[in-house]
Formats: C-alpha cells, sequence, structure tokens
C-alpha cells in the first residue's frame, strides 16, 4: 500500500513538472510573438513616418519650383523694361545703336507648365533658363556701366561747374575781403558773401557734389559744406533748418537748407564761401559767370 502510493505521488510530481515545463514554454512563445509584434508595429511607424515626411518634401520641392517660376517670369519682365529704357536714354544720348543695343540676347519667354508635376518634371530647364537670364544681366551690367561712363563724361563738367546765387531769393548783402565786423566794429576779414533774405527761404547748391558737413560750427551756425572735387568746396552758413545728410548727394539748384540767423549772425542771411586747395577764394567771379 505504502508503494503504491509513493507510486502515485511519483507520477503526481512528475505531471506538475510537466505542466509547469508546458506553461513556462507557451509563455515563452508569448513574449516571443509580443517582441515580433513589437518590432513589427516600430517598423511600421517607421515606414509611415518616412513616407509622410518624403510627401512633404515632394509638396515643398514643387512649391518651391512653382514660386522659382514665377520669380523667373518678374526678373524677365523688370529685365525687359530696364533694356526698354537704356535703349531710349542711349537714343536719347545719340550713343550708336550697334554699339549699345539692349535687344540683344533678350530673353524670350517663360515656361508654360502650369502643373507641380510638369514644373518638377522641367526643373533642369528652368534652371537652365536661370543661367541664361545670369549671363544676359551680366552683359546687360557691363552694357549700362559703360553708358553710365559716358553719360557721366558728357554733363559731370556741367554738373560740377560752380556758378549762381546759392538762394533762391533775397540780395547780396556784404563781399568778400576787409570790411567791418559787424560785432567789433574794428576791420576783419571776411571770407565769403552773404545773401540775406527772410527767414526760412530756400538756400540751393551752387554745383553737383557730395554732402562732407552737414552740422552745426562755431561761428557758421548750422553749416553745410559741398565737395564738387578737383579741390572745389562750397559752404553755406547760418541755415535756419538743414535738409542734407553728410554724404547726400546733392544736384546743382537742389535745395539744401533754409535761411536763417544761427551763429554768428545778425540776421537772416546765408554765407556762402568758395574753398579751392583748401583756401578760400572770392565767390563773385562763380556767382555771375555763366552755366556751361
Amino acid at each position: 500500500m505504502r508503494m503504491l502510493k509513493a507510486q502515485w505521488l511519483s507520477i503526481a510530481a512528475i505531471l506538475i513538472l510537466l505542466t509547469v515545463w508546458l506553461i513556462r514554454g507557451a509563455i515563452g512563445q508569448t513574449d516571443d510573438t509580443n517582441h515580433v509584434r513589437e518590432q513589427l508595429s516600430v517598423a511600421q511607424k517607421e515606414y509611415s513616418d518616412e513616407k509622410e515626411l518624403l510627401i512633404r518634401l515632394k509638396n515643398q520641392t514643387q512649391h518651391q519650383l512653382s514660386a522659382l517660376t514665377l520669380k523667373l517670369g518678374e526678373i524677365k519682365g523688370q529685365v525687359n523694361r530696364l533694356d526698354a529704357f537704356a535703349s531710349r536714354l542711349a537714343q536719347q544720348s545719340e550713343i550708336p545703336d550697334d554699339e549699345f543695343n539692349f535687344d540683344t540676347l533678350a530673353a524670350t519667354g517663360g515656361p508654360t507648365t502650369s502643373s507641380a508635376e510638369d514644373v518638377t518634371a522641367n526643373a533642369e530647364n528652368l534652371f537652365s533658363e536661370m543661367d541664361e537670364m545670369l549671363v544676359k544681366l551680366d552683359g546687360q551690367e557691363r552694357k549700362m556701366a559703360v553708358l553710365e561712363s559716358i553719360l557721366m563724361n558728357t554733363h559731370i563738367e556741367e554738373e560740377i561747374f560752380i556758378s549762381g546765387r546759392p538762394i533762391q531769393s533775397g540780395w547780396l548783402s556784404s563781399y568778400f575781403g576787409v570790411r567791418k565786423d559787424p560785432f567789433t566794429g574794428m576791420p576783419a576779414t571776411h571770407k565769403g558773401l552773404d545773401f540775406a533774405g527772410e527767414d526760412g527761404a530756400g538756400v540751393i547748391a551752387t554745383g553737383s557734389g557730395v554732402v562732407t558737413w552737414a552740422d552745426s560750427r562755431f561761428g557758421y551756425g548750422n553749416l553745410v559744406e559741398v565737395d564738387h572735387g578737383d579741390g572745389i568746396i562750397t559752404r553755406y552758413g547760418h541755415n535756419k533748418e538743414l535738409l542734407v545728410n553728410v554724404g547726400d548727394i546733392v544736384t546743382k539748384g537742389q535745395k539744401i537748407g533754409l535761411m536763417g540767423s544761427t551763429g554768428r549772425s545778425t540776421g537772416p542771411h546765408v554765407h556762402y564761401e568758395v574753398l579751392k586747395g583748401g583756401k578760400q577764394i572770392d565767390p563773385l567771379p562763380y556767382v555771375y559767370r555763366k552755366a556751361n
């Protein structure tokens, strides 16, 4: 009886061990399946992300190419208008057409594609057109530079030629040279001309040049100084208000200030000086000389 009981216990133990082993195997298979499922899920997500990124990049590229096509069309239009303007300028300046023919290498038309797919398919043609446009612009830029040089050489002497009065209205009130100082009553050298007028009247440049001073200076009050090149400088003192800044390019007859009485002054006027080689000279011959 005891032997039979022991045998049953042994069989029960074996069954228990077998059951445990089967359960562990089932659990292991489940773990492997879950692991594979996790890897598959990750791979699917990565694929989905890559696909979404590719679609986004494609749409972005198509959008940029479309914008680029439109921009190229705008540039062509601007270049054509510039060509027309330069051609008229060359004709007015009586420059031979065969030397400055701005119609040469003119751009023709633009991309005829309308859909994003067509634009993408013809991207190489688009960039080829851009290269041609750059070559055209480079050539036109050189022509414009030469044309500008010719025009500047033609008119520069007339523009920088100092002549006329530095005021729009008023009268000559004091000459260059020794005079009675209005403050001390003693003889003193006056190194310019005074033009009196109404407060706020226009002060004008007597020639084209570059503004080298536009601020207050002792004795001059609010002063404008213009460099005309070739060692010639003009000064306009006692302004009520300055209308230009240092570095500005002014033209002959341009209003550069308003007449006032700032600085060492007894009333509204402009103190006008002409300097040659850094030395004040009598401006009177320049005031009455005939313009070119």
